[in-house]
C-alpha cells in the first residue's frame, strides 16, 4: 500500500473511524451501506452503468470502518476513457462514487477524509485526472468544478451542473470532449459446467 494511504490510516487511528483499502470481505456490508444511503434507484443511475460489469482502479476502493471493524464509508474510483483529446487520443481519467456514508455516522468528516484519501491516493498513483456526479456545494472544497467537465457527457441522462471535475496533473482534460466511456478491467464471471 502507498506510503500516502499508510499516513492517512495512522492519522485515523486515533479517530472514532479509519481509512483503509477496501478487501473482499467488504462487499455485503458496502452493498447494504449503498442500498440504505442511496436507496433503491441508484442502480439506474448513468454512472452505475459506467461501473457496472467492472472492477475499480488498483487500489482505488477505499472503506471508513469504525472501531469495531465495520463499514460506515465507502468510495471507489473506476477507469474510463474522458472523451478525446485536441489529438484524437482518448483522455484516460478515473470515475469517482458511490461515496456514502452510513446515516449514523454522518456529520463526522467521514465522508470528507474518504475523499481525500482517494484524490491523494489517485494522484500517488500518477492518474491525470478524477470525474464524478455530485453536489458542487460539497465537491468543490475538494478542488471539483463542472467546468473542467464541460465539454464532456455521461452516457445517459445526468446534470450538467453536477458533473465535475479534477485535474490532477495540470491540463490533463484541456480540449477534451465526448462521451464517457469504461475502460477498466472486467468482472470475470465465473463458469457453469453443463451438464450433457
Amino acid at each position: 500500500m502507498a506510503a500516502v494511504l499508510d499516513a492517512a490510516i495512522a492519522f485515523f487511528r486515533k479517530a472514532e473511524f479509519t481509512i483503509e483499502a477496501e478487501h473482499p470481505g467488504d462487499v455485503v456490508q458496502r452493498e447494504r451501506l449503498l442500498d440504505r444511503a442511496m436507496g433503491p434507484a441508484r442502480k439506474r443511475k448513468s454512472s452505475e452503468a459506467i461501473r457496472r460489469g467492472r472492477l475499480p482502479a488498483q487500489g482505488l476502493a477505499l472503506v471508513a470502518r469504525d472501531r469495531d471493524g465495520h463499514v460506515i464509508g465507502t468510495v471507489r474510483l473506476w477507469h474510463v476513457d474522458a472523451g478525446v483529446g485536441p489529438h484524437g487520443a482518448a483522455v484516460p481519467a478515473l470515475l469517482l462514487g458511490p461515496l456514502a456514508v452510513d446515516a449514523d455516522h454522518e456529520g463526522k468528516g467521514i465522508g470528507a477524509a474518504l475523499m481525500r484519501a482517494a484524490v491523494t491516493e489517485a494522484a500517488a498513483r500518477g492518474h491525470g485526472a478524477i470525474l464524478l456526479v455530485g453536489d458542487p456545494e460539497y465537491y468543490e472544497r475538494f478542488g471539483f468544478f463542472a467546468e473542467k467537465a464541460a465539454h464532456l457527457v455521461m452516457p445517459g441522462p445526468f446534470e450538467r451542473r453536477r458533473f465535475l471535475g479534477l485535474e490532477l496533473k495540470t491540463g490533463w482534460l484541456d480540449g477534451a470532449a465526448g462521451l464517457l466511456v469504461p475502460t477498466g478491467t472486467r468482472l470475470s464471471q465465473p463458469r457453469i459446467a453443463r451438464v450433457a
